[in-house]
């Protein structure tokens, strides 16, 4: 009996419940189903009912509008399993929030626990409006970091499958180079080996200790053309690694960016983004003012009587003497000490100087009463 209970319910779902047509006499039918409310139904009866364009779902009772390019296979053989697998997907890709936006851990897993029970109130059908308004009201306000969160998930997975097949090509690489390397070797040591010979053959006795050192300085010339290729291909895959670290951190930005102006207001415990000032132009002089002059006004003239002949005479100036150059400096020297005040940096010198004198007095002391402690 339960056999048949099993056959007749499986018959019954490959029931179309608008025609009536069964799979059993129609091999070839496929049934699809709505995200809207997920009622099965053949495709004749799809292509036949919103060709037109959208139409209310025909099945009795169901009052929802449906469209023809929202129809698709169904996936998982309960339908309840369907539901919830789209809404979870719809949700969380609103709810798109990494776990480095957030103060701390504790605020994290209180964001995982809202969105998972906003999750539920949508399956279960548990205050479905106000939990549709807040997510509508958050998508709204928060466009900007949704979207910059989307492109950081397909950026990692991308970068993940990326990095495996790289990996994965590296690795046969490194393989192949290893065995070309091992032949090579072999072969240049074979070449050497009887170019040396060869030259022994021919060649003096007494010529012999210059031919080996010869063919050794030969391998060694090979070998660190060889190692200074492989730093080159190093350099060059750290540079890519780096770029793709650049990209990441660009991501980053762009989400901080799209949070400063975003004020969420469902999602607790977010980091406050704070914008960096902008760099500040270069000052050579590290914030001091060349042409200041805090105690004194300098004048173009000044009476002195043995300056009457540097400030008439032609051949001082041709020499590079400057009346003015004298008095800027001159004023300069004489009030320059009027900013510093000697007694206080005494007073900080030799405070200071007491407390390291302190320290070393109680630290000798703390040893002596352990050497002592040590004894008894």
């Amino acid at each position: 009996m339960a056999d048949l209970d099993g056959t007749s319910r499986r018959d019954e779902d490959e029931v179309c419940p608008i025609c009536k047509s069964s799979r059993y006499l129609n091999p070839d039918m496929r049934f699809l189903i709505n995200p809207e409310c997920y009622h099965r139904m053949c495709e004749a009866c799809i292509d036949r009912l919103f060709t037109s364009g959208p139409n209310s779902c025909p099945v009795v009772g169901c009052k929802k509008t449906l469209r023809k390019n929202r129809f698709r296979t169904q996936t998982f053989e309960d339908i309840s399993v369907e539901r919830e697998v789209d809404i979870r997907k719809r949700v969380m890709g609103i709810l798109n929030r990494r776990e480095d936006e957030f103060d701390s851990k504790l605020d994290w897993d209180n964001f995982l626990e809202q969105r998972e029970t906003m999750i539920m109130n949508l399956v279960t059908g548990t205050d479905v409006a106000k939990t549709e308004a807040d997510l509508r009201k958050y998508e709204a306000s928060n466009l900007d970091s949704i979207r910059a969160n989307k492109m950081r998930e397909t950026q990692e997975s991308s970068s993940f499958l990326e990095q495996q097949s790289f990996e994965q090509e590296q690795a046969r690489l490194r393989r192949m180079a290893a065995r070309d390397e091992y032949e090579r070797e072999h072969r240049d040591l074979l070449a050497s080996r009887e170019e040396t010979l060869s030259k022994l053959a021919s060649g003096r006795p007494s010529d012999a200790a210059s031919i080996a050192r010869e063919g050794q300085k030969i391998l060694l010339k090979k070998s660190s053309a060889r190692r200074s290729e492989e730093e080159r291909l190093r350099q060059k895959q750290a540079s890519l690694r780096g770029e793709k670290s650049k990209k990441q951190s660009l991501l980053a930005t762009a989400v901080a960016d799209a949070d400063a102006d975003a004020e969420p207001s469902l999602i607790k415990g977010l980091k406050k983004v704070s914008i960096p000032e902008p760099e500040k132009p270069y000052d050579p002089f590290g914030g001091l003012e060349p042409g200041r002059r805090d105690y004194y006004v300098l004048q173009d003239h000044y009476p002195s009587s043995w300056l009457e002949q540097a400030r008439n005479n032609a051949t001082f100036a041709a020499g590079g003497f400057d009346v003015k150059e004298y008095y800027s400096r001159t004023l300069l020297e004489a009030f320059a000490g009027l900013g510093c005040f000697i007694d206080d940096e005494v007073t900080k010198r030799e405070n200071a100087k007491k407390a390291s004198i302190a320290t070393k007095g109680a630290a000798q002391q703390a040893a002596t009463v352990r050497a002592s402690d040590d004894v008894f």
